[in-house]
């Protein structure tokens, strides 16, 4: 009942900035808990952070500590992933993923919906 589509992605230096978007349809995205995982080429698509129904909820892998924030604006039907001093190791196509629970998750497994993707890429 809701469908994501990701924007905000693009090329960056290191050590710089950009603000993932993942714009959300329909009538009860403040329901669901919302993730961001990247996947790089060859590899797994691993974890990055999550936001629960509460703003106040929230989980960032290790990776991404201290220079991500994970949020949401429901009044726009919209989450978000800032990013800032960011990496090479960053390199991904950057998903959005929602379930309808209330607690933020880390596990892939526990999101049924899911965006299309787009790329982050940093060089250095």
């Amino acid at each position: 009942q809701v469908e994501l589509v990701e924007s905000g992605g693009g090329s960056v230096q290191a050590g710089g900035s950009l603000r993932l978007s993942c714009a959300a349809s329909g009538r009860t995205f403040s329901n669901y808990a919302m993730g961001w995982f990247r996947q790089a080429p060859g590899k797994e698509r691993e974890f990055v952070a999550a936001i629960g129904w509460s703003a106040t909820s929230t989980i960032y892998a290790d990776s991404v500590k201290g220079r991500s924030t994970i949020s949401r604006n429901n009044a726009k039907n919209t989450a978000y992933l800032q990013m800032n001093k960011l990496a090479p190791e960053d390199t991904a196509v950057y998903y959005c993923a929602a379930r309808r629970f209330v607690w933020a998750s880390s596990s892939r497994d526990d999101y049924g919906v899911w965006g299309q993707g787009t790329q982050v890429t940093v060089s250095s």
